[in-house]
């Protein structure tokens, strides 16, 4: 077995309100769901990015609680790429500039595709790519 898809990746922040407005303000993300103080759900594409107060995703389910979701989370800087053409690049370059948020780096990759980089309000890193990055030959 193989899985498919990646349906939801999650990033762990300590500001839920500034998350909040960077992810819809900033990034145009779609909220689906908000739990004040724990978490942020948005849509994007076929997949699911989940945004949580770490601290707060450490706290096990009560014994009687609906959903188990078993405790989960991390510390530190997480990383989330999300893709782009080359003209989509260029036109989300713009957009985070005219917005003030800075872009952090940006480059070609050597196997081919660009990338940038910014930080969200937590610190976490924030890439636009080329999905070719990824190309099947290109670590062969």
């Amino acid at each position: 077995m193989t899985p498919s898809a990646i349906l939801e990746s999650a990033l762990y922040v300590t500001d839920l309100d500034a998350a909040e407005k960077f992810y819809t303000d900033v990034l145009g993300l779609d909220l689906l769901g908000k739990v004040d103080g724990r978490h942020l759900f948005f849509r994007c594409g076929d997949g699911v990015l989940l945004i949580f107060n770490a601290e707060a995703t450490k706290v096990p389910p009560a014994p009687d609680a609906r959903l188990k979701v078993p405790p989960h989370g991390t510390v530190g800087d997480g990383h989330l790429c999300f893709a782009a053409s080359a003209d989509e690049i260029v036109r989300w370059r713009a957009h985070l500039e005219r917005k003030k948020i800075a872009i952090e780096s940006e480059f070609e990759w050597p196997q081919g595709g660009r990338s940038i980089y910014v930080r969200d309000p937590s610190g976490n890193s924030i890439e636009f790519a080329e999905p070719r990055i990824w190309a099947s030959d290109a670590f062969a």
